[in-house]
């Protein structure tokens, strides 16, 4: 936790990668397994890195995944599972997720168009949701800041879930983006690579340097 606000790196292809977010203070590290993903690992390339280092907790992070696939993400090793999902999914599949993994290692991730809301059927499978920027094409990984008060309105209605700010956070809009969504909680990609799936450890640093300096 960096001065009461954990950090997530997300998009990690690497072993190096890993152990410089690490180090820099990230408390979640995340893998993306989406095939579609330009920060794509497979499950197989995952399981051939080292050891991590024993602070931090390691996210799982897909779309849409059938129950297999969740339970093969679980042997892996993964102490979290970030799943993104259209908002107007049946609730019985987002169901059959918290079944599979449990509520509390669940982290769904809702493509919410401007208007929406997370839908409230959506609430009990989970007590960790991300909000990201919503992009008609993709799930996530836009590189554009998301809608920071729509944030702060969904962890004032329900502060008894976890909520995850992530969309275009980068060094310079971090203090801001903080500030203005009051998220304790953010994740970070592309605004601190150098080239997809490539993390630049001096934006990470200057990340990090950013929080405690807000």
């Amino acid at each position: 936790m960096i001065d009461g606000i954990r950090l997530k790196v997300c998009g990690l292809t690497s072993q190096v990668q890993a152990e410089f977010s690490a180090d820099a203070g990230a408390d979640f590290l995340g893998y993306n397994l989406y095939p579609k993903s330009p920060r794509y690992l497979p499950l197989e390339s995952f399981q051939r890195l080292a050891r991590h280092p024993a602070h931090v907790r390691l996210v799982a992070v897909t779309v849409e995944p059938t129950l297999a696939e969740l339970a093969a993400m679980n042997s892996a090793g993964f102490d979290f599972f970030q799943v993104h999902f259209r908002h107007d999914l049946p609730a019985s599949v987002v169901a059959s997720w918290a079944e599979t993994v449990g509520v509390e290692r669940l982290w769904l991730a809702p493509k919410l168009p401007p208007e929406v809301d997370v839908p409230v059927e959506m609430l009990p499978p989970a007590g960790t949701f991300l909000l990201d920027t919503f992009d008609a094409d993709k799930f996530g990984g836009t590189g554009r800041t998301g809608d920071w008060g729509k944030f702060a309105r969904h962890q004032r209605a329900h502060p008894n879930k976890t909520w995850i700010l992530s969309g275009g956070l980068n060094p310079a809009n971090i203090g801001d983006a903080i500030h203005q969504s009051g998220a304790r909680f953010v994740d970070v990609n592309s605004g601190v690579e150098s080239a997809p799936g490539v993390k630049d450890p001096a934006k990470i640093s200057a990340l990090v340097k950013a929080i405690l300096a807000r």
